[in-house]
């Protein structure tokens, strides 16, 4: 009543939704609840966070950064009521899955990971892909390396051929980037790009052991096909490129403004890769 009062009589209103009048005018003049005062503050700074978060955290993320950042500490049940009142919400998980298939020349290597997607230490457990990026003037190809112990991005490359350069270009930058010791295990498909002379010599220089999962099954890469679908709920279903530069400046301010220094992980007691491993090198130098 008090939105539409403007465009139709109070009277009116009150015998269509059978409210007194009396009723509604002393309604008017009482004083908001302190429940509702908090509810209104607490939306704001929910607001404020989703808008930091680019528009995909869901409740969880919300209550996390609520209390680790604003030292607020409300239940989550409630942020999510005040979430869907504000019509905020994460971004929606989509099925990502990208598979390659092995060079005809390729030699097998062991699965030296089995599906135990995890590492007590950084630099011992890389996983490594490759997606495209459809853009108007054609695609953009990505390749990631990851480091299982934190799941931060420690090394990536973006080029317009999907050709062995790309990995090469992208664990380059990891191993400079890291400086692993020797024996760090080095995950990917088999792609005829990680199967190659040149990959395979580049990780023999660097004392990096090589591992492959299955051909053709997406899931013996799971970390890593999970990481491209995350990128596909937050960044490539929410826009379309016009350009390949276009697509490159997104894909990183992403990866190193959003996602390592920020985006909140749920396996990592839902804090970012960087502050996870500032957490830890913390406690080890206590």
């Amino acid at each position: 009543m008090k939105v539409n009062q403007a465009t139709h009589p109070v009277g009116m209103m009150c015998r269509l939704l059978g409210v007194s009048r009396s009723g509604y005018y002393a309604w008017l003049d009482r004083p908001m609840c302190a429940r509702k005062r908090e509810d209104l503050a607490l939306t704001g700074k929910i607001a404020a966070i989703h808008r930091f978060s680019r528009e995909t955290y869901g409740a969880p993320m919300v209550h996390a950064e609520l209390a680790d950042a604003h030292d607020i500490h409300v239940g989550c049940k409630r942020v999510a009521r005040l979430m869907r009142a504000a019509g905020l919400r994460g971004a929606t998980l989509r099925k990502f899955v990208v598979t390659t298939e092995r060079g005809a020349q390729a030699s097998p290597v062991a699965d030296l990971v089995e599906r135990r997607f995890y590492a007590e230490r950084p630099n011992r457990l890389w996983v490594a892909d490759a997606t495209y990026i459809p853009t108007w003037s054609g695609f953009l190809y990505l390749a990631v390396v990851l480091d299982v112990f934190s799941r931060k991005v420690v090394g990536w490359a973006m080029e317009t051929t999907l050709r062995t350069e790309l990995m090469l270009a992208a664990i380059e930058m990891a191993i400079t980037m890291r400086q692993p010791r020797t024996g760090l295990i080095h995950h990917s498909d088999h792609g005829s790009q990680y199967t190659s002379y040149a990959f395979g010599k580049r990780c023999q220089e660097a004392g990096v052991m090589p591992s492959m999962g299955t051909v053709g099954d997406a899931y013996d890469n799971a970390m890593a096909e999970s990481f491209f679908a995350t990128l596909e709920r937050e960044v490539l279903s929410r826009r379309r490129f016009k350009s390949q530069a276009e697509a490159k400046m997104a894909l990183f301010d992403w990866l190193e403004g959003w996602y390592n220094p920020h985006r909140r992980h749920s396996a990592l007691g839902r804090r970012s890769p960087v502050n996870f491993e500032r957490l830890v090198l913390a406690r080890d130098v206590a």
